[in-house]
């Protein structure tokens, strides 16, 4: 019996190398993936010319059984899996409101969010029978922030990323570690960005952007991040983290934004001092810190100023 690491949506992208980070160092990487069985048994191949031990399977993770059916084999057939990579996308394209089905927005979280959860009923109480185990969870962008067009890929990557922090609250002090880790960027994949791109954009934004520009995130690199985090101490575990290209910056709200946002919180009549008692200068009975620290700035009690004046 060897250990096991299981990839679910292994393409040839980062789902695919980070499970060959594992097999490069003794772990059985089991790849599974929707379709492509010729680019699966390449990945295969791949791994086994490099001297790991690897296995591939067709799986449609939207199916009944299948997730729940394939994890028993693994663990009956060829050993205990310690380590799930989870990349199972959930994006079906740019759809406005009224444009994305029922059917098209069930889709995506059956596959980003129900999947994960049948992943993880299905290994992990094998894994806390061990005392340990491993589920690192790739996400994206839209788990923390969504955009125009992306209704059905925003709910299912927010129901992923808070369904991590469910499973870390029960599961952590059992010795098992679920990392969710936000990929904000694009990755260097030609089976994924590339399939959406087509192959003469995806050329030309890795001429521009990326190889040498190393503007475009490496497989290679973020397994070698991937293998990190499986690998930490559990006194400082990682359960959250965010992955960019040094070029591109976090976005931000405007400035201009910013400035409206502040000059009416501190005009709202919520917040507004109301009258004796309620600055650290009249009571101990304080409203907010940040009228404390206005208070300091100005040199002056908000509570003497005139309810009309802009602050």
């Amino acid at each position: 019996m060897q250990a096991v690491c299981l990839g679910m949506g292994a393409g040839a992208g980062s789902g695919g190398t980070v499970a060959g980070r594992f097999a490069q160092v003794g772990y059985h990487a089991v790849l599974c993936r929707r379709s492509d069985d010729a680019g699966l048994k390449k990945l295969v191949n791949d791994i086994e010319a490099e001297g790991g031990s690897a296995s591939g399977y067709l799986l449609n993770a939207v199916e009944p059984d299948v997730i729940e059916q394939r994890i028993a084999t693994i663990e009956a057939d060829i050993g205990p899996i310690e380590v799930v990579i989870f990349n199972l996308g959930a994006q079906i394209g740019n759809r406005s409101l009224t444009g994305t089905s029922y059917k098209a927005f069930e889709l995506g979280w059956r596959m980003a969010t129900f999947a994960l959860f049948r992943t993880a009923s299905a290994v992990c109480p094998a894994m806390e029978e061990r005392g340990k185990g491993t589920i690192l969870v790739t996400s994206a962008t839209a788990a923390v922030r969504g955009n125009a067009g992306q209704h059905s890929h925003a709910a299912a990557m927010g129901g992923r990323r808070m369904l991590c922090q469910s499973l870390n609250a029960e599961l952590a002090s059992k010795g098992i570690h679920v990392a969710h880790i936000i990929v904000d960027g694009a990755v260097d994949a030609p089976d994924t960005l590339g399939k959406m791109l087509g192959e003469e954009k995806f050329q030309q934004l890795r001429e521009t952007k990326g190889m040498e520009h190393d503007g475009l995130m490496l497989p290679a690199k973020i397994a070698d991040t991937y293998f990190h985090i499986a690998q930490q101490h559990r006194s400082a575990w990682t359960h959250e983290i965010d992955l960019r290209s040094f070029s591109d910056r976090l976005k931000e709200r405007p400035r201009k934004a910013r400035r409206i946002w502040r000059r009416r919180e501190y005009r709202s009549p919520r917040l507004r001092p109301r009258g004796r008692g309620s600055c650290h200068n009249h009571s101990e009975r304080t409203t907010l810190l940040r009228f404390q620290d206005l208070c300091h700035k100005r040199q002056a009690c908000l509570c003497e100023r005139p309810r009309n004046n802009e602050y």
